[in-house]
């Protein structure tokens, strides 16, 4: 484990020391000859580690002498980082002229980079040292340069699935020309060649002309071999004996061998296929074919190869050179492998980018083979744009979330027991890894620490410690040695939504943080810290930085100056007001979360600039001197959830336009303008931005759209392209006198519409044609003041899965048909007219959960009307429904009417007399038997109360029950 640890350590700094940007760099700095001693070193050392890996379980040496090398391995990838941030520092200073051309003229070069050689050439000279030494002590461990084996060449048969082969037919035409002609060799056998690069179709071809049926009638014998790397004459030759003779004798001597391969031969008329041969011995060849002389005319022998010397030895002049593959044949190849379809017809949005892929792979068939089926259960568009366009830190990326959704299909992570975005280990898995790490990683406990030597705290590359409620900095004192950490990491033993307060030092953040210059990940994540500390802008190394939940107000400005920050964790911050105005220095930056943020109303200029960005939460458009919406062109990698608020002050549709949000991946969408409505505002041009505004179809999930001013949607909202669109939201749209046609929409779980004041109808525009509403589980109706039509036609299908439905604020919907609601199991209705409640409970069998709030004309008889369709209903909620006095007539009726009912809570309802009009004292109380739960609260008119014998719990209060 040590072992493959350190060796990708080793290979990413080799790695880094051999680009050609690195040694650009290095030899201005005058420090190349120190790391090409240090390259030199690190060779010899990786060359032993394939020894060390066999040695380390069993020979503690070992093992500490690995853990030693990822020590060091660790110091060298610092000094790199210095070197990179240097070079990011440097450059950005060029780009912004913040050294001008005047200054440069008057500091000579040598010094300006002189503090930095000499800073580095101690560290690179005393680094190389200890590695020195570690090479040398592989005598006294006994390691040595163990070689990985080659891995053997795949063999192939000669066996064929034809249905997946595209194009080749000229060729095959001209090569069966060549296996039928006697030809005017002098032997009685001639070799036709195919010679081509590896990946282009070689031996497909070869068995294309194998499994020939005209080939098939004219050779007499035939036989495959797969020959590959070694070219051994006793396999070639017992291979073909047992194809030609069709029983396998086993013969140990190779005369005996060929002899009988001779007499098989003689005077028949054969085709032998050597497959893949690398051999370019001539002696090795006269050996192999010496049983072959004395075969009938005409005989053949195929070789595919990528070598043409052992050919040109032998005499072949005319060779065969396969061909790559044309456009459409290339096309027709990797559509097969990628979606089991000869082109992109079923699939046009995955068009561009198959196109594109095909494209560079040049016509090579392999290349084709392998990507089409690395892509085939593969249909998200984002994966094919990522495979195009192979940006490398990309793709390492969406590897390492493939590569962790692995370890959790195997079980080596879990889904934590109560939120499912969150993770666990098991234990024993736990125990193992801390066993691997134990000497790079801390797990801070006060009573330990104190016992630790400073020389083991120095080693020390990754902490996190349990956060408790106030953590003072004596539990972090002795950490102050662990000057190489990387890691700063609070846990929580609780959920991430909890309200506990915790509170640290500031002396923590002031004394310790500047000690650990190395830092990676620090998170300060959930401490009542109002302030930053400015030396947070020193930590150079800094890639994660987590303030999410703390009541910090802004950040430093030198946050600018962490040119490798790739994740900044701002969320829930509601404090924070404002960010650094150089932003724009964070060209690293991959994700920003600032969501729940409500106090920060400007985003720096320039952050368009941020390229690498893939997440930002939040969007918020400014006026003359805040963010454009045309800046958002350039973030092509932006995917995830994202909100744009401020679109109001777009001033024209071609800027939204420019965002080009059509082209990136994103996941969620919420577009916002102002709340405020006046004069200012233009519907025909806001309809436009909105247009322009459209999301990508096949990537969107959630989309949101707030306080639009136009009077009607845009086509694309609705529209059925959308097919993996689950959650839509309208809100406050208030000029809009009619909805988009939703219900086409095939995925869609949950609709929210609210306060759309000017919408009176909701019928056939918002169904669309035909059925409706398919998936929707989830349908939720607030403040449409206006509305007084919810229809629906005799012969159309709706909501066939809708399971919870929520109505406030309609006061004037009375005329429902909204058809059947099998599957409605919630239903919340309130603010509203009684009959709307009678007709929805009407043609709702299956409701379980009622809930009815402000009832306008809900009185006793009404409620009787209601009551008789509840036979399912198990929890029942009535708050603030003050005409009515009793909830039925008698316990009697009650118990046939609510017979399911088990949990039962009245809030509010003023003039609630009794719970039951008729009641007597000796009788009925067993008959609601299914009641456990019985609550009444600030029900002021209370007379009298009887409880079911079965109630479990029994609240009241704020009554006066006399």
């Amino acid at each position: 484990m040590a072992e493959i640890i350190a060796s990708e350590i080793l290979k990413a700094i080799l790695k880094t020391l051999a680009s050609v940007v690195f040694n650009t760099y290095d030899r201005s700095n005058g420090i190349h000859s120190e790391l090409k001693k240090l390259e030199s070193t690190l060779i010899k050392i990786q060359s032993l580690l394939n020894d060390a890996s066999q040695k380390e379980t069993t020979n503690e040496a070992v093992q500490q002498w690995l853990n030693d090398l990822r020590h060091l391995a660790y110091d060298v990838d610092d000094v790199l980082d210095d070197l990179a941030t240097e070079d990011m520092r440097r450059e950005f200073d060029q780009q912004s002229g913040a050294i001008t051309s005047q200054v440069r003229k008057l500091v000579p070069t040598c010094c300006i980079n002189l503090s930095l050689s000499e800073r580095l050439h101690p560290k690179l000279d005393n680094i190389t040292a200890k590695f020195e030494d570690l090479e040398k002590e592989k005598d006294r461990l006994g390691l040595i340069n163990l070689k990985h084996e080659k891995p053997k060449r795949p063999y192939q048969t000669s066996l064929l699935d034809t249905s997946r082969i595209v194009g080749r037919q000229e060729e095959i035409k001209e090569l069966l020309v060549k296996l039928f002609e006697n030809g005017s060799c002098t032997q009685n056998f001639s070799i036709v060649p195919i010679v081509a690069m590896g990946g282009l179709g070689k031996t497909t071809l070869a068995k294309l002309l194998y499994d020939d049926a005209e080939v098939k009638k004219h050779f007499e014998l035939k036989a495959w071999v797969s020959v590959s790397d070694q070219f051994d004459i006793f396999n070639i030759s017992k291979v073909i004996l047992q194809s030609v003779q069709g029983e396998d004798k086993e013969l140990t001597d190779q005369n005996l061998l060929q002899v009988a391969l001779k007499n098989q031969l003689k005077e028949k008329r054969f085709l032998i296929v050597l497959d893949d041969v690398w051999s370019e011995s001539y002696d090795d060849w006269q050996t192999l074919v010496s049983p072959f002389k004395e075969c009938a005319p005409g005989s053949k022998i195929i070789m595919t190869t990528r070598k043409v010397q052992l050919l040109t030895k032998l005499g072949c002049v005319h060779l065969h050179h396969v061909q790559t593959l044309s456009h459409d044949d290339a096309v027709s190849l990797f559509a097969q492998h990628a979606l089991g379809a000869d082109n992109f017809d079923s699939h046009p949005f995955l068009k561009q980018y198959g196109e594109g892929i095909v494209e560079k792979c040049d016509g090579l068939p392999l290349a084709l083979t392998v990507l089409g089926r690395s892509l085939r259960t593969k249909n998200d568009e984002e994966e094919w744009k990522e495979l195009l366009n192979n940006e490398i830190w990309r793709l390492v990326e969406r590897l390492g979330v493939e590569y962790f959704e692995e370890l959790l299909s195997r079980s080596l992570f879990q889904h934590a027991p109560n939120n499912k975005s969150l993770f666990v280990m098991h234990d024993l898995l736990n125990d193992l890894a801390t066993s691997v790490a134990r000497e790079f990683f801390l797990r801070l406990d006060v009573e330990k620490v104190k016992d630790f030597r400073k020389e083991a705290l120095e080693k020390y590359r990754h902490m996190s410690f349990v956060r408790e409620e106030y953590e003072a900095y004596s539990k972090f004192k002795p950490i102050k040695s662990a000057t190489s950490l990387r890691t700063f990491l609070p846990v929580s033993v609780e959920l991430e939504d909890s309200w506990e307060e915790f509170y640290l030092s500031s002396k923590i953040l002031v004394d310790l943080l500047p000690e650990l210059p190395f830092l990676r990940v620090l998170s300060l994540s959930g401490y009542f810290i109002s302030e930053v500390p400015e030396t947070v802008g020193s930590l150079k190394h800094l890639r994660y930085l987590n303030l999410s939940g703390t009541l910090i107000t802004c950040l430093p400005e030198d946050v600018g100056n962490l040119f490798n920050l790739q994740l900044l964790i701002l969320y829930r911050c509601n404090s924070l007001s404002m960010l650094p105005i150089n932003f724009s220095k964070l060209k690293n930056l991959r994700h920003l979360d600032i969501r729940d943020t409500p106090l920060l109303s400007k985003i720096p200029l320039g952050i368009g600039k941020l390229k690498s960005l893939q997440t930002l939460s939040k969007i918020i458009i400014g006026g003359d001197n805040g963010l454009a919406i045309a800046e958002l062109k350039d973030l092509t990698n932006l995917h995830g959830k994202t909100h744009i608020k401020g679109l109001e002050k777009v001033e024209i549709a071609p800027h939204a336009s420019e965002a080009n949000l059509s082209q990136k991946r994103l996941s969620g969408l919420e577009l916002e303008w102002s709340d405020v409505f006046n004069d200012s505002r233009k519907e025909s041009l806001e309809k436009e931005v909105l247009n322009a505004l459209k999301p990508h179809s096949e990537s969107l999930i959630k989309l949101g759209i707030v306080s639009y001013g136009g009077i009607e949607y845009p086509d694309w909202v609705g529209d059925t392209s959308y097919l993996n669109l689950i959650s839509v939201s309208l809100r406050g749209c208030k000029q809009c006198t009619s909805l988009p046609p939703l219900g086409q929409l095939p995925s869609l779980k949950e609709l929210y519409i609210e306060d759309i004041n000017e919408v009176k109808a909701m019928g056939s525009e918002l169904i669309g044609t035909g059925r409706a509403f398919t998936s929707l589980e989830v349908l939720e109706l607030r403040n449409m003041k206006r509305l007084e039509v919810w229809s629906t036609p005799i012969e159309v299908v709706l909501f066939p899965c809708l399971k919870k439905l929520v109505i406030r604020g309609c006061p004037n919907l009375v005329q429902v048909s909204p058809g059947a609601l099998p599957l409605l199991n919630i239903l919340e209705v309130s603010e509203c007219e009684s009959g709307l409640l009678r007709k929805l409970v009407q043609v709702a069998s299956s409701i379980k959960e009622l809930k009815i709030e402000s009832m306008l004309r809900l009185n006793d008889v009404a409620w009787r009307g209601v009551i008789e369709y509840l036979g399912g209903v198990e929890v029942l909620l009535i708050i603030k429904c003050n005409e009515i006095r009793y909830l039925w007539e008698s316990e009697a009726k009650a118990s046939k009417a609510l017979k399911k009912l088990r949990k039962l809570r009245v809030d509010e309802c003023l003039n609630m007399v009794r719970l039951g009009e008729k009641e007597e004292d000796d009788c009925g109380r067993d008959l609601i038997t299914a009641l456990r739960s019985l609550i009444i609260e600030d029900c002021e008119s209370m007379e009298h109360c009887r409880c079911p014998n079965n109630t479990e719990i029994l609240v009241i209060a704020e009554v006066q029950i006399t």
